[in-house]
């Protein structure tokens, strides 16, 4: 049976990890053991989720995410003691595709009779143990075969990049070329050695009941004015998103744009306790929230919210690829940043695909704002990080 057609209670009797996910996200009464035992034992999930407008299909992969992430350290283990010498891959995978993008793997390797070990964990995670893994790494030969993640950290920064270039073994093997959608942006990396498969965006939903006499903000300078003070929530837990975000603030308006967006801040909120907010009073609510698309999903019908890109584009945190030029590799890496994991991207997490030939699920006006290579070559993206990150804090 599917989440969707079990009781709260069903679940969270069999899943009891899952009860955070309930309470987070506006089911509050569940952390009350009798509302549960008895409200709970008869209100199905679709039909709660019904009753507060919410996607079912995102809340239901919410969940999933959760239950595998419990599971996810005895399944890897369990893989790699069935695929000694396999090609590897690491890395995070954002949650709502994650579990698909992995049953996708485990099909490809099925049919293709390759021998595949992963440990591709859950972005919420976070990526310490990746990049402190990387950096304490001898040399290439002890990476990973495949790297499939998401945001600025390690990968882009100048080091590391000499380094993969110095040594030569890992490229660019996607040879599709760029979603139309995207041509402008130059996604291109020009040392040839990452490969941008996918995009998470970063778009505004205005609190329509907190907007009193404001304007609406058309673009990311707008943030910046004072009369936003302390009127706007940021993603600064999702640090892939929200080092994207630092980092175009601080290359359109330096330093002192990142002192402005921090003096705007009224709350540094989970997505999904943005979501859980927006059509509540609640006290000190911010009137701008700032959220990655994907949580849009589970507002539809909430008409005291507006969601919009931005006019100077939503900014754009990257799902990449670094994989090892090396022909057992090459077929799976392929498949990795193929059509049908694109489609998993778009569909299942409302993040654009860059393949040529994935139908993105996209509002008709939809303009991103992406760093740009010429950046990413001429800073030290982790140092630059480190800076914003504590300018950002101190003011």
């Amino acid at each position: 049976m599917s989440f969707s057609q079990m009781t709260v209670k069903e679940i969270i009797d069999n899943h009891p990890e899952t009860r955070d996910i309930f309470i987070s996200n506006g089911f509050e009464q569940f952390k009350d053991d009798a509302k549960l035992n008895t409200l709970g034992k008869f209100l199905k999930l679709e039909t709660a989720l019904k009753n507060k407008k919410f996607d079912v299909d995102t809340f239901v992969a919410l969940l999933e995410d959760k239950v595998n992430s419990n599971e996810a350290a005895a399944d890897v283990t369990l893989k790699k003691t069935k695929t000694e010498g396999a090609v590897s891959m690491k890395g995070l995978l954002p949650c709502p595709v994650r579990l698909p993008i992995l049953e996708k793997i485990d099909a490809y390797a099925e049919s293709e009779g390759v021998s595949v070990t992963y440990k591709l964990e859950a972005a919420s995670v976070g990526a310490d143990w990746m990049n402190a893994e990387i950096r304490n790494a001898e040399s290439t030969d002890s990476l990973a075969d495949i790297y499939l993640s998401a945001g600025f950290e390690l990968f882009f920064s100048r080091s590391f990049r000499d380094k993969l270039q110095a040594d030569g073994s890992f490229r660019n093997l996607v040879e599709t070329g760029i979603n139309p959608r995207f041509t402008d942006l130059k996604l291109e990396d020009p040392r040839d050695i990452l490969s941008i498969v996918s995009l998470v965006p970063a778009v505004f939903m205005l609190n329509l009941e907190e907007q009193g006499d404001l304007p609406e903000p058309k673009t990311w300078a707008d943030l910046l004015r004072p009369e936003y003070e302390n009127k706007v929530a940021l993603p600064v837990g999702d640090f892939d998103l929200f080092n994207a975000i630092l980092l175009n603030i601080y290359k359109e308006h330096g330093m002192e744009g990142v002192r402005k967006l921090g003096k705007c801040l009224i709350k540094s909120m989970h997505p999904a306790e943005m979501v859980k907010n927006a059509g509540k009073k609640v006290a000190g609510k911010p009137y701008i929230t700032i959220m990655p698309y994907f949580f849009t999903k589970m507002l539809a019908g909430l008409k005291t919210v507006k969601v919009y890109f931005p006019e100077d584009g939503a900014i754009v945190s990257p799902v990449f690829m670094l994989a090892r030029d090396k022909e057992g590799v090459r077929p799976l890496a392929q498949a990795v940043a193929g059509k049908a994991v694109g489609e998993i991207l778009t569909q299942k997490g409302l993040f654009p695909s860059t393949h040529p030939d994935v139908q993105n699920v996209l509002p008709d006006y939809a303009p991103f704002k992406w760093i740009g290579w010429d950046f990413i070559e001429n800073n030290d993206i982790d140092q630059v990080i480190e800076e914003t990150m504590n300018v950002f804090k101190n003011s």
